[in-house]
């Protein structure tokens, strides 16, 4: 199973790339459809990052794929710019998704 990063800004991205995670930088509504898409075509994509800044301005369009779609499955992955507690943030996604503790 492979994670695929849809991200609004290009340090998350990096950073994830890092650690073997493909994905793409998009800023519009579009742009996030077709990201979506090209992941979910790919049938060895299992779950699909949106940072939370996309996910809260698109979030409509994603529940709508979440309900139809049965896989991959789509969740919010924290950054920079997700708030104060980025850092606790970031450790807890990591530890209740990828199930590794930091």
């Amino acid at each position: 199973m492979k994670y695929f990063l849809i991200s609004d800004n290009i340090d998350t991205l990096a950073g994830l790339r890092m650690v073997g995670v493909d994905g793409v930088v998009v800023h519009e509504q579009d742009e996030v459809r077709a990201a979506i898409k090209q992941a979910s075509g790919d049938d060895e994509v299992g779950l699909i990052l949106i940072t939370s800044r996309l996910f809260k301005d698109y979030s409509t369009m994603i529940f709508d794929f979440k309900m139809h779609q049965r896989k991959p499955l789509i969740v919010e992955m924290p950054d920079r710019h997700s708030g104060d507690n980025v850092a606790d943030s970031i450790k807890q996604y990591i530890q209740e998704v990828v199930g590794i503790k930091l």
